[in-house]
C-alpha cells in the first residue's frame, strides 16, 4: 500500500492509501480511519460503502464518522465505488461506469475487465487491510444509497464474513427500480434471474440475515421512488426479520442526513463488534 495522506483526527489517524488491484486491473484508492485504541491493540473494522458518483473521499470528509469511531474504538474503511483511470470503461451518464460500480462482478464487456467490485470488497481489499493494519478479523458493514444496497447484499450473501449490518437510504429493490435495472442489465446481461442475487429485498425474503439490521431512511428523500424503502420494510415484516427501520422526518438524501445518524450507526456496530 502506498500512503497518499495521513491526518490526525480525534486522537486517531485518517489515512488514504493507493494500491495496484489485481482484481480490478488498475490502481485503487481507499481511506481508513484508525482510532487511538489501535495504537495498543487490534480493533474491529466497520466498512462504509458509498453511493453513486462518490469516491473514498465523500464519506471520509462529510460523514462525520471519525469522532464516533474514536469514542467506540473501531476502525472505519471507505473504499472507492468503482475502478478508475485510463483504459477503464466509462459512460457519459452519472449512474453507470466510473463512480457507479454497484458492488457487482460485471460479466459483460466493456465492463468485465475492471468492474469486479464484489470480489474487490469481499476478498482483495479485505485481505489487504487485515494483513497490513492493526485490525481484528471482525467486520461490520454499512453504506449509503448504492452503498446501502452493497452493504445489505454483500452481508446477506456472505453472513460468515460480517458480524453487524446497517444501511442509510439503501437502493432497496434494484430489480424494480431505474437505479438498478439499467446497471444490472449493463453489467450482468438481460437475464433478470441473475439480478436477484444483488437485490436486498429479494435476498432478505429468501435468506434473511443472521442478526438484526438497522436502516435509516429520510422521509423527505427526493429519491424515494427509486430507493423503494417500502419493499424492504415489507420484506422485513414478511420474514419477521429482527430489524430497526426508521423513517426520519424531514431528512433528505444528502450527507447532512448521513452525518446526523452516523453516531447511531457506529454505536450500533460497536455494540455488536466489541
Amino acid at each position: 500500500m502506498e500512503t497518499v495522506s495521513e491526518n490526525r483526527s480525534f486522537g486517531g489517524v485518517q489515512s488514504v492509501y493507493k494500491h495496484a488491484s489485481s482484481t480490478c486491473g488498475c490502481d485503487m484508492t481507499f481511506a481508513v480511519y484508525m482510532p487511538p485504541q489501535a495504537a495498543n491493540r487490534p480493533v474491529p473494522l466497520l466498512w462504509y460503502l458509498s453511493g453513486l458518483t462518490c469516491t473514498h473521499e465523500n464519506a471520509m470528509t462529510k460523514g462525520g464518522f471519525q469522532e464516533h469511531a474514536a469514542k467506540h474504538g473501531i476502525a472505519v474503511v471507505f473504499p472507492d465505488t468503482s475502478p478508475r483511470g485510463e483504459g477503464v470503461a466509462n459512460d457519459e451518464a452519472y449512474d453507470l461506469g466510473q463512480g457507479a460500480g454497484f458492488y457487482v462482478n460485471a460479466t459483460r464487456d466493456p465492463w468485465k475487465p475492471h468492474f469486479q467490485m464484489y470480489d474487490y470488497i469481499t476478498k482483495e481489499l479485505r485481505d489487504l487491510i487485515v494483513s497490513e493494519l492493526n485490525v481484528q478479523d471482525r467486520h461490520g458493514i454499512t453504506g449509503h444509497s448504492m452503498g446501502g444496497h452493497g452493504a445489505l447484499t454483500l452481508a446477506m450473501r456472505n453472513p460468515e464474513m460480517y458480524d453487524s449490518l446497517s444501511a442509510f437510504a439503501p437502493i432497496a429493490h434494484p430489480t424494480r427500480s431505474d437505479w438498478g435495472r439499467k446497471q444490472l442489465s449493463a453489467y450482468l446481461g438481460d437475464d433478470e434471474g441473475c439480478w436477484a442475487a444483488h437485490d436486498s429485498t429479494l435476498l432478505l425474503e429468501e435468506h434473511g440475515w443472521k442478526g438484526d439490521i438497522l436502516v435509516d431512511q429520510g422521509a423527505s428523500d427526493q429519491f424515494l421512488d427509486l430507493l423503494k424503502p417500502e419493499a424492504l420494510a415489507a420484506a422485513i415484516a414478511k420474514r419477521r426479520q429482527p430489524a430497526t427501520f426508521r423513517m426520519q422526518e424531514g431528512y433528505d438524501h444528502s450527507y447532512f442526513f448521513v452525518n446526523s445518524f452516523a453516531g447511531d450507526h457506529v454505536a450500533w456496530h460497536a455494540e455488536r463488534l466489541t
